[in-house]
């Protein structure tokens, strides 16, 4: 077992690959820090381009980062698993059995020991309890729900070509998953009519449902009135106001008693922490399963114990659960744990800059939201501002993770990849 001091981080979403990137970057390749990070997959991606992944927009075969590889390649270790609970008083977190589809086990409950654990293991949709969503509905929450709904879609639209059947898709959660998801499905059949695979093109109805006010709620409501204005011009049914009672494996039932009825059942409404926070050698949770934390980011009982991103909640300042503020605060502990670590100097406070929000209605439109609450998008060019800045983003997350030079080569590689693959996925 290594000497040296142990920082393990749970989670390999936009938080837990900055941290451990960062101080793989300065402190694991001289030797100083032994950083293990820890995930039950084996590939990165980009969270808020899911919807792009569900709908076969995006590849995600090229906009992955492989675990292992960049570990490797950046001075920490990656270790498969999944967390399934801590002994605070002997510092050691526990991982789950890892089983095959057959329950065949192959490995048995593993050990890791820790000097400092960080937590950034995301969010999950919230069903708030609805019956039969669990048991009906599709979720995207990582890139294997992703991939899982872009192969049953495919496999849906050449049954709608086929047999000449429109395809009924209801996504529930007006945030900006549920409508980018809805337009990029409308996109993804869209390009998929100019191959001529048959005719006719088929009809696809796609019905979000908000149980707010309006739609994209985070943002100014002059944003929420011409998102809507796109979605129902691209006929997609938007219906606020209105309360999911329960899912059954033909729809939605409606708290006023009516129905809303589909093939495909997505469940993008509210945020909630996953489950296993809640098995953690007793660390304060919220009401959303979100480990309590200080304004350091340190959780209320234990100092050697760090939480961020969707999966922390600052009683005294509640934040939103989004890449910005993970990413944020990602940057906040790389920066001042060494400090706490070798010189046991106190974790500050993490103070948050708003930056805006941007939303991207695929090819469509788009808009962004300044902190100040000014708006730009939209219009012009059908939003081509904001959803160049919406791709700024991600490119500015990959070059934070690659390094300039292999930044540059994967942006030039997704380039010329556009003119040997057709731009929606097809197989």
């Amino acid at each position: 077992m290594s000497d040296r001091f142990r920082v393990v981080i749970v989670g390999g979403g936009v938080a837990g690959m900055a941290i451990a990137t960062r101080l793989g970057n300065s402190l694991g390749r001289s030797g100083k820090l032994d950083i293990t990070l820890v995930d039950k997959g084996f590939s990165h991606v980009w969270k808020p381009m899911l919807h792009c992944f569900a709908a076969g927009t995006a590849k995600n075969e090229n906009d992955r980062i492989t675990f292992i590889s960049h570990a490797a390649a950046h001075g920490f270790r990656f270790c498969y698993g999944e967390v399934a609970g801590i002994d605070r008083a002997n510092k050691r977190l526990k991982l789950a059995p890892l089983e095959e589809e057959d329950h065949e086990v192959l490995l048995d409950e593993r050990y890791l020991d820790y000097n400092v654990l960080i937590f950034a293991i995301g969010s999950r949709a919230n069903d708030f309890g609805t019956p039969g969503v669990v048991e009906n509905c599709i979720f995207l929450d990582n890139i294997v729900e992703a991939n899982n709904f872009n192969e049953r879609f495919r496999h849906a639209v050449i049954q709608a070509y086929g047999r000449g059947t429109p395809l009924d898709i209801a996504i529930v959660g007006g945030g900006a998953t549920g409508v980018q998801l809805a337009a990029e499905l409308h996109k993804a059949l869209d390009i998929g009519s100019l191959y001529n695979f048959t005719p006719v093109t088929p009809e696809m109805r796609v019905t979000l449902l908000e149980a707010g006010p309006r739609i994209l709620p985070a943002f100014p409501e002059n944003v929420s009135a011409a998102a809507q204005k796109q979605l129902e011009a691209l006929k997609i049914k938007v219906l606020t106001s209105t309360m999911v009672s329960g899912a059954d494996e033909h729809g939605f039932m409606l708290k006023d008693g009516s129905r809303v009825d589909a093939q495909f059942r997505v469940w993008a409404a509210g945020v909630k922490a996953p489950d296993v926070t809640r098995q953690m050698d007793g660390l304060e949770c919220g009401r959303g399963g979100q480990f309590l934390v200080r304004p350091n980011l340190q959780t209320t009982l234990d100092d050697n114990i760090f939480a961020v991103g969707d999966c922390a909640f600052i009683s005294d300042n509640p934040l939103a659960p989004t890449a910005q503020v993970a990413r944020q605060q990602a940057h906040h502990l790389a920066r001042y744990l060494p400090g706490f670590i070798f010189n046991q100097k106190p974790v500050p406070d993490f103070k948050f800059r708003n930056r805006g929000a941007i939303v991207a209605l695929g090819d469509y439109n788009g808009w962004g939201a300044f902190a100040d609450g000014k708006t730009f998008g939209g219009g012009f060019m059908h939003g081509l501002s904001a959803r160049l800045g919406h791709m700024a983003l991600y490119r500015q997350h990959q070059f934070e993770l690659y390094g300039p030079v292999r930044g540059m080569i994967a942006c030039f590689t997704d380039w010329l990849d556009g003119f040997v693959r057709p731009p929606v996925r097809m197989d």
